[in-house]
């Protein structure tokens, strides 16, 4: 069938060069609409669910919403895993869903779930599902601020919800705008209990006076109004403060009682949460911009174009800056697409530079114009059509596929490269017989005489990348693309070689007058020594084949020794820095310790901008308490330190600051490691058991030995520990007596100390929120509590404390379970050791105390180290099928399985300067690398498959026998084809090598250092091991292969 192809091509050469050129023009315009990302699609499919319970205490929430919503979302079609979180006033259920579910049916299910389960809920309690948003989709943290004191921060805050809010969210892709900071604005009536008891008023009847302050409604329709009807309207609703002042509370007696007698009204903050805050270096290197600021976190929706987004959302502010308060200064704080065109333009210039080199390599070797023009075609031809591909399949450009055509640049010439020398060699050749045969038959034959070493080969590659497509989790969605692209574009340079090089070499080598000896200086130079290397191997081929097999075998030892890791380091040029206070803390001295972490940073020259944010904002499912901050770093990245140098100075400077405890990441890495397991570091240390504070017990014990562990950084618990609460306990005789209830207390507290939501003031389209609780003075006084008055069913009023005991006493301040259980968790990142060696340290050092522990208390490692070891089995496993395949393959080729067990023996020169390379480089064993061993496995291979199908086609056409002048001549004759195809290959990967720690190339430098290094070292082994070992053991089969390949010829004919 493909000599078909290949003769179907030289018939029909206009047609294939008219295909062609549309195939470019196409794949052009296609690849400049593809989206571009930093990374393929890595969202998990997750669904959270956020229940506001004010008031409640995370005991509370624990016991009557959590765990009824747990129990409804265990066992739901699609569910894998259930986390939750219990703190005050807020419950946030985490549910993950299997890799291959469709998001949109998997909140389907929760609704459905949620549906059952809502009766069962505590009344005015309302779960909602978070919206729909990845969670590598925090695209872009805008900072508000002003440096003019005259604008004030609610100012700002009100500008941010009801001018920038509302219009970025209606912006196509985004998923949710989260504001935060600033002061929120309420209209607030704030009860005065002195002169409620002086008037005789009670709390119930302020809230209720309140309420009803605004009332809108309609009388219906008059009908006989000449020939129109008209509608009645009754607008009741507040306009301003003096309104609800006016309102009457009381009209028993001789005056009435307003709201203005008995409470204060104003517009004031809401009582915060959070708290946020941006700074900017300016230009003069030496002063700051900013402070306290709002901030507006822009979370995409699953799929979107980050970049496409960003940029809409960036022109909506510039165009509304002039709705904004004079002065206010609105900026980027953090963008992902900033860290995309970074990754994206840096692995671009490395796979042109590779191109570049790609061009130099193949120059230098045929000094021949026409036949570098003919190579070099299938490099935008392949990338082209595998844009189309990619097109067609909704795949996106980002560092992976990048990374899959800068690994394959090099080889996407190595069928044209064979392919054209053969040609060219045979046109020469016919040009000096008696009879010379039509230019066009020789190309043909020529074509097809190397055809089957291109299309095995080929098909070998695609074999070895099998294993990618099996990964499953975080690291298949992460690498499978980069499979694609390499194995795409790999076929698609084989179809090249088929059709257009044929073609191309027809019309530039068959027509041409005179073909001109095309071995350069360079090639010549080289075969001097290959031919002695050749002779020599088949002259002591026991010694060249011992000294391989040691060689080997002390790099299996290398391997072996190697530190393993997940994934390599990211360098975002961004950093992320978490800053935990002792829970408990207040919001005020919290952002007065942080002022202290602020001007350290300030003082980092490396540190150009900075955000904090502490605490949380309404409606975010990242439910922090107001003792933790997260900053988020740009750094410079002109800076003459390394990242790792960068994040140590950040450290050291943060342990001089007292009482805190400080995690310094990368925001990237830092979802990533919360995607895989809920755990915001690279390990995470899960104790489960039914106590809280045996849990705080255990973990504080294991916390300890884990400090002196080489390697450990940024260690630190959950905080998970006991706060004072001010317990109010209704004597429930007393209730009886009184005739209340238990509820009417919760009520009653709830409204005076945390307030109540009673209405809204209309402003315009400005909803603002009407709220009714205690002065400020009184909510902070005990004593004001114990004596507010609680009006009887029967009538009449009694202090509360007649009814209900209030004293003080502890409680935890959140409470964390996984799959069902409570747990306490510790984690940490790793610097300067393997991620797994780190974890089996870990586990040998915590032994003695995990088996101490009490009946039903166990403890589980988790985080990255999790995905390694999985992802690093799945791939041993799957790579020995693969190999197999190959083998099967080579069988299928050859016929013989001596011949193919020769070319398999590739995959060990291979090793030996893959493992070399990473040792060198200081690398660790990471799933990166181990996909670099894979491509490297189909890569090494086609030396062999050219040296031996070389071997063969001598002996069979050309009257060869299998002496040692025969190895000679092949050898020589194949070392073109041989060095180009593994220089080009190895030459186009050197940026990635070279510039490996620049953002984007960062994933990618394991695989193309591990590539390189093996091309090296089994491309210089080659000439020394192939001969060597046909000689010892492959005569006999190859002589068996081609008699047997001659028998089939004649029976067939």
């Amino acid at each position: 069938m493909l000599d078909a192809l290949i003769r179907f091509s030289l018939q029909q050469r206009m047609l294939v060069a008219a295909v062609a050129c549309l195939l470019t023009a196409v794949g052009t315009w296609q690849s400049v609409q593809l989206p571009i990302d930093v990374f393929p699609d890595l969202n998990r499919p997750r669904v959270v669910l956020l229940t506001e319970a004010p008031g409640m205490a995370p005991e509370e929430v624990e016991t009557l919403i959590t765990m009824p919503l747990e129990t409804a979302m265990n066992g739901a079609s699609g569910v894998e895993h259930v986390r939750s979180s219990s703190g005050v006033g807020i419950s946030v259920v985490y549910i993950e869903f299997a890799w291959d579910t469709n998001l949109m049916t998997d909140r389907q299910v929760v609704a459905e779930r949620l549906q059952a389960v809502r009766d069962r809920l505590p009344a005015g309690i309302s779960p909602q599902l978070a919206p729909a948003a990845s969670i590598m989709g925090q695209i872009l943290l805008l900072a508000m601020w002003n440096d003019n004191p005259d604008v004030t921060p609610m100012q700002l805050r009100t500008s941010a919800d009801w001018i920038l809010r509302q219009q970025l969210q209606a912006i196509p892709g985004v998923s949710q705008v989260i504001v935060m900071g600033g002061e929120r604005r309420q209209y607030q009536v704030l009860a005065d209990p002195a002169r409620m008891q002086r008037l005789g008023i009670t709390l119930e009847q302020v809230e209720a006076a309140t309420a009803a302050a605004g009332g809108s409604g309609t009388g219906g329709y008059l009908d006989q109004q000449n020939a129109e009807e008209m509608l009645v309207r009754v607008i009741g609703r507040v306009r301003d403060a003096d309104d609800i002042r006016r309102t009457v509370v009381s009209a028993e007696g001789q005056r009435a009682v307003t709201i203005a007698d008995v409470a204060e009204v104003r517009e004031g903050a809401q009582v915060r949460r959070g708290d946020s805050a941006a700074f900017m270096r300016q230009p003069d290197r030496t002063t700051w911009s900013g402070g306290p600021a709002v901030m507006l976190n822009i979370t995409k929706q699953p799929g979107a174009d980050t970049r496409k987004v960003t940029e809409l959302v960036l022109q909506a502010v510039r165009q509304l800056q002039s709705s904004l308060p004079q002065g206010t200064r609105v900026e980027p704080a953090y963008s992902q697409k900033s860290f995309i065109d970074r990754a994206v333009g840096n692995v671009s210039d490395a796979l042109r530079d590779g191109v570049i080199l790609v061009v130099i390599i193949l120059f230098l070797f045929l000094m021949n114009l026409r036949i570098t023009f003919i190579t070099l075609t299938a490099i935008p031809l392949s990338v082209l059509i595998t844009a189309l591909i990619f097109a067609a399949c909704g795949i996106s450009i980002n560092t992976m596929t990048l990374g899959g055509l800068a690994v394959a640049i090099g080889e996407l010439v190595d069928d044209a490269i064979v392919d054209v020398e053969n040609i060219f060699r045979r046109l020469r050749e016919n040009r000096l017989l008696q009879h010379p045969a039509p230019a066009l038959q020789v190309v043909y034959s020529a074509s097809v005489e190397v055809r089957s070493s291109i299309v095995y080969s080929t098909m070998i590659v695609v074999l070895v990348f099998i294993p990618l497509f099996a990964l499953d989790g975080m690291e298949g969605r992460l690498f499978a693309p980069l499979g694609m692209a390499y194995i795409v574009s790999i076929l698609a340079s084989l179809l090249v070689s088929l059709t257009v090089t044929p073609v191309l070499s027809y019309w530039l080598l068959g027509t041409a007058h005179r073909l001109t000896e095309h071995e350069s200086g360079f090639l010549r130079m080289l075969k001097r020594p290959a031919e002695s290397i050749i002779r020599f191997s088949v002259r002591h081929p026991v010694l060249n084949l011992t000294v391989t097999a040691v060689v080997t075998a002390a790099s299996a030892v290398m391997a072996v020794r190697l530190d393993r890791d997940f994934l390599p380091p990211f360098n975002e040029g961004t950093v992320q820095l978490n800053v935990l206070l002792p829970p408990g803390t207040s919001l005020t001295a919290s952002i007065d310790i942080n002022r202290r972490v602020e001007q350290a940073l300030q003082n980092n020259p490396d540190v150009i901008s900075f955000n904090r944010r502490t605490g949380r904002a309404e409606q975010d499912e990242h439910a922090e308490g107001v003792h933790a901050s997260e900053y988020l770093l740009e750094l410079d990245p002109r800076s003459s330190g390394t990242r790792a140098e960068q994040l140590e100075n950040i450290r050291r400077a943060l342990a001089d600051i007292p009482g805190i405890v400080s995690a310094v990441e990368q925001p990237i890495s830092h979802l990533i490691s919360h995607m895989l397991s809920g755990v915001r570091a690279q390990i995470g240390i899960r104790i489960y058991g039914d106590d809280v504070d045996q849990l705080r017990k255990e973990a504080d014990s294991m916390q300890k030995v884990l400090t002196g562990i080489s390697g450990v950084r940024d260690l630190m618990q959950e905080p998970q520990v006991r706060i004072p609460q001010l317990q109010l306990q209704p004597d429930r005789e007393k209730l009886r007596f009184y005739g209340l209830t238990a509820a009417d207390i919760s009520n009653f507290v709830q409204t005076a100390l945390q307030g109540k939501i009673v209405g809204e003031v209309l402003e315009g389209s400005r909803t603002i929120d009407l709220v009714v609780r205690l002065q400020d003075a009184d909510r902070e006084d005990p004593l004001a509590l114990e004596r507010l008055p609680i009006r009887l069913p029967a009538g009449g009023v009694i202090p509360l404390s007649a009814v209900a005991r209030i004293s003080r006493a502890d409680g935890p301040n959140v409470v964390n379970r996984d799959n069902v259980r409570r747990r306490a968790l510790i984690q940490c990142n790793v610097a300067g050791r393997g991620l797994v060696e780190v974890v089996q340290d870990m586990q040998r050092s915590l032994q003695p105390l995990i088996s101490r522990l009490p009946p039903g208390y166990t403890v589980e490692f988790g985080g990255q180290f999790e995905s390694q070891r999985s992802a690093a089995a799945r791939i041993m496993v799957l790579s020995l099928i693969s190999l197999l395949a190959v083998f099967l393959l080579l069988c299928s080729m050859f016929r013989s399985v001596s011949l193919a067990l020769q070319v398999l023996a590739a995959l060990p020169m291979a090793f030996i300067g893959a493992v070399t390379a990473l040792v060198l480089t200081q690398q660790t064993l990471t799933v990166a690398a181990m996909v670099g061993f894979i491509s490297l496995g189909g890569i090494a291979s086609r030396n062999g498959i050219l040296l031996l199908n070389h071997y063969l086609h001598l002996v069979r056409h050309e009257g060869e026998q299998f002496t040692e002048s025969m190895l000679v001549r092949a050898g020589l004759e194949r070392l073109a084809p041989v060095l180009m195809t593994a220089l080009t290959a190895g030459i186009a990967l050197v940026p990635l090598v070279i510039a490996g720690h620049q953002p984007g190339r960062e994933i990618l430098y394991p695989v193309a250092t591990v590539i390189l290094g093996g091309i090296i070292s089994s491309t210089l082994l080659d000439f020394f091991v192939h001969p060597a070992l046909f000689w010892i053991f492959g005569r006999k089969a190859a002589a068996r292969a081609v008699h047997n390949a001659h028998n089939d010829e004649e029976t067939l004919t």
